[in-house]
């Protein structure tokens, strides 16, 4: 989100409007936007989006679902004076439920309140499901100015909740295919290191790579996992790894920062994210991790997912069965056998660059926006 706020600062004054959390200031300038947050309880207890977003964070901890309330309504109040105080041109809502749902009927009790384009990411639109949470959908899409997708699949799924499809387009998030995420032929790829990066979450499917990790090493004995990412299944995801008797082949990373994640892309075997539709129905919606694996030139092995196939179709990536530790074996395996597939892999990225990359993302979202605001020179943005 900051990515796409942050670059749309040249056309447009940019206000993100985010939920407050421990140790983060109520407002301030980052990289030209400027940010506000709300406060939805004491501070010690705004945890409710953190360490892998609020789905994640309920099924962890039940008695978070008591934060669900002062938050929307915290965020509807904040809504409604920005609006009331600044002059707001148009609204971006970030997720359909409940920041979309919050737009909608904000808009509502507002004379003048701005269009809105609600964007949706993946986890709102597959982890929410029901005939209540998909009527409120159908109902943000209907009195959005405009709607987005970040994948053709989940176009399809609001059609099939019976949402009006024909007002949606699909516009992905970016990735710096441009500066940050490119290849380096000085940089000599590693024939032993596999490589995962993203939350810890279920579908992430990390879990069953670990559990493929005593297979591929039966084949290839000096291969070694690195994690990067935090999230909250490591507690379990350690413990798996301790039980499988992994503790000198798998190390976990942590968090680091994005400007450090091309040196690992550019110096690793293969790039795994073997996805998987989480219990709650909650699937990726993109997986930009991909993309910028792909970017570096490295080798990518994925679970075969809608939005995972509208993304590299056909091209260089060896997609696996979700949830298939055999699959995982093999196809990892496979390119670690094999020396020529970091070259294969270099031909994506042109492909990519024309869909993913931050320039073009962010000009695309930049007429939307002027569209909204009826082509205003200096429009405002939240």
């Amino acid at each position: 989100m900051h990515e796409l706020a942050r670059r749309l600062t040249g056309s447009f004054h940019v206000i993100a409007l985010v939920p407050g959390a421990p140790g983060a200031a109520a407002r301030e300038m980052l990289d030209g936007v400027e940010v506000i947050r709300y406060r939805y309880a004491p501070r010690r207890l705004e945890t409710l989006v953190n360490d892998g977003g609020i789905i994640a964070n309920l099924r962890r901890h039940r008695w978070k679902t008591l934060l669900l309330p002062t938050f929307v309504l915290a965020q509807a109040w904040h809504a409604w004076r920005l609006v009331r105080r600044r002059r707001i041109d148009v609204m971006h809502a970030h997720w359909l439920l409940p920041q979309g749902l919050v737009a909608t009927f904000v808009s509502g009790l507002s004379r003048g309140f701005p269009p809105f384009l609600v964007t949706s990411h993946g986890a709102d639109l597959f982890a929410l499901q029901g005939r209540a949470l998909n009527a409120f959908k159908r109902f943000v899409v209907s009195k959005a100015a405009a709607v987005t997708v970040v994948s053709e699949p989940m176009r399809g799924e609001l059609k099939v909740i019976g949402a009006d499809a024909n007002k949606v387009s699909v516009q992905p998030m970016g990735v710096d295919l441009s500066e940050l995420f490119t290849p380096d032929p000085v940089v000599q790829r590693s024939r032993d290191e596999i490589l995962f990066v993203g939350r810890l979450v279920e579908k992430k499917g990390l879990r069953h790579l670990i559990d493929a990790m005593p297979a591929i090493l039966q084949a290839h004995p000096t291969a070694y996992l690195t994690i990067v990412g935090f999230g909250p299944e490591q507690e379990a995801l350690v413990e798996q790894v301790r039980r499988l008797d992994l503790l000198t082949k798998v190390r976990f990373l942590g968090a680091v920062p994005q400007p450090e994640l091309p040196a690992l892309y550019r110096r690793a075997a293969v790039f795994v994210a073997p996805f998987v539709k989480a219990i709650s129905g909650d699937q990726e919606g993109l997986g930009l991790v991909s993309v910028e694996a792909a970017g570096c030139g490295c080798p990518v092995v994925l679970g075969d997912l809608p939005a995972v196939r509208s993304v590299f179709g056909p091209m260089n990536a060896r997609l696996v069965a979700p949830g298939s530790v055999a699959d995982i074996e093999k196809a990892v395996s496979a390119v670690l056998t094999d020396p020529s597939t970091p070259v294969v892999a270099a031909g994506v990225r042109a492909s990519l660059c024309a869909r993913f990359d931050w320039k073009s993302v962010s000009e695309r979202y930049a007429r939307i926006f002027q569209g909204l605001a009826g082509n205003k020179a200096a429009a405002r943005v939240e």
